[in-house]
């Protein structure tokens, strides 16, 4: 069931995505002396200074403070604190990104949270897979296996900020978004603006189950 102009599909070559998931960053990125050296550039650049505008506050050669930006030295205590009166920053603002936790959460099966959202009362029940707050990709993800029983009303005006996708893993739904309305079956998924009313209009066959995974920036 559709209508409106036919629905955009991926192009059949493959595409070229510019970020390479299998990369892992080079030990030489990982270290302190790279952390602390990522730090002190963004700082500079924060405020607009060229490494010879540094040079000229700090008085430390222009030689030196490439080689520490770029993670080819270990600055001493001293030189720290130098550039923290130049930045204006407590010393520890350096080692941010050597320190700074990459969280995981591992939710075995059955083990998952069913929460309160805004389609659980027209009977739509909402299992979190996991969550994670304030982080270093400034995006918040938010996973959900949603179950549509007999039970379920449509509720084809869900609207808020972000991008969301939907993997169907059982039963059959029409999913409206916006304008248009999708046939799912399991297997299928849909990807879309989630800022444009969207949700199920059709319960075709039940019980249904789809993965959720919305996508919104922090704050």
């Amino acid at each position: 069931m559709s209508d409106g102009p036919a629905s955009p599909s991926l192009p059949r070559g493959k595409p070229a995505f510019v970020q390479d998931p299998h990369r892992t960053r080079e030990i030489s990125e990982r270290n302190l002396e790279a952390a602390i050296g990522r730090e002190v550039r963004s700082f500079r650049r924060q405020q607009g200074m060229t490494v010879a505008d540094l040079a000229g506050v700090t008085g430390l050669s222009i030689g030196m403070l490439s080689k520490i930006e770029n993670g080819n030295t270990s600055p001493s205590l001293t030189t720290l604190q130098v550039l923290s009166h130049a930045f204006s920053v407590p010393v520890t603002a350096f080692f941010r990104g050597y320190e700074e936790l990459r969280e995981a959460q591992h939710v075995r099966a059955g083990e998952h949270i069913e929460i309160e959202r805004r389609g659980t009362r027209s009977g739509h029940q909402y299992h979190l897979l996991g969550h994670i707050g304030s982080n270093s990709s400034g995006v918040v993800v938010e996973p959900y296996i949603i179950t549509l029983s007999t039970h379920s009303d449509v509720f084809p005006t869900f609207q808020h900020e972000g991008l969301e996708l939907l993997f169907m893993l059982e039963g059959e739904i029409d999913y409206r978004h916006g304008d248009r309305v999708y046939p799912l079956k399991p297997g299928d998924s849909l990807f879309f603006d989630a800022d444009a009313p969207h949700g199920p209009e059709v319960l075709a066959k039940l019980p249904a189950r789809y993965l959720s995974v919305i996508c919104y920036p922090q704050g």
